[in-house]
């Protein structure tokens, strides 16, 4: 099945890129293989700033920069801590529970990113464009979700045939998003900034 995604900013306008959308099938009973995918934490950013994986996937966080790092995330189940590293040296973690990571770093407030883990192998990132595809997806009743770090998630019900293809259209609204600082990972404000010692 196949489809388009939009996110709405404020006054109205369209998101110019909306690579890092998230699309994904709820209701799908099959189990997801397991897979590895990369997040660098390169100029003090992670690129990518969102990934997807299922149960069971591993995210490789290998450090670029001359300076340390500390990947760490407190979200429920899919909570994790790195600790200090820096270049040449590279860091893991395997998600075992479905739902949004947000990942960060306890040194550099201004990095962030996400993983989106599900529970079955449908699920994809949007293009640019806002266009996806979600490949040999059995016939039958699901719901289709669409997540968006700023504009939250909208959903779909959705029927697939053995016929052929289904088209659909997400709208997310993130008109209203407002950006909120995040804590380190002892729950407490960054400290202001240093010089990078690390």
């Amino acid at each position: 099945m196949s489809g388009t995604v939009s996110v709405v900013e404020k006054g109205g306008r369209p998101a110019a890129d909306l690579s890092e959308t998230v699309v994904y099938l709820e209701g799908a009973k099959a189990s997801p293989k397991p897979a590895k995918v990369t997040m660098t934490m390169k100029a003090k950013a992670f690129l990518p700033r969102v990934v997807v994986v299922p149960v069971g996937g591993t995210v490789e966080f290998p450090n670029e920069d001359p300076i340390f790092h500390n990947v760490f995330s407190v979200s429920g189940e899919n909570r994790f801590d790195l600790d200090l590293y820096k270049r040449p040296k590279s860091g893991s973690w395997t998600f075992q529970h479905p739902g949004i990571a947000r990942v960060y770093c306890n040194i550099h407030p201004q990095m962030s990113a996400i993983v989106v883990v599900r529970d079955n192998p449908y699920y994809t990132k949007a293009s640019a464009d806002g266009t996806f595809t979600l490949e040999n997806v059995p016939a039958g009743r699901y719901l289709l979700k669409a997540w968006h770090e700023r504009g939250g998630e909208a959903e779909l019900e959705v029927a697939v045939t053995t016929e052929g293809k289904v088209g659909a259209r997400l709208l997310l609204d993130a008109s209203s998003f407002k950006k909120v600082p995040h804590k380190n990972k002892f729950g407490k404000d960054y400290s202001a900034p240093a010089e990078d010692k690390y």
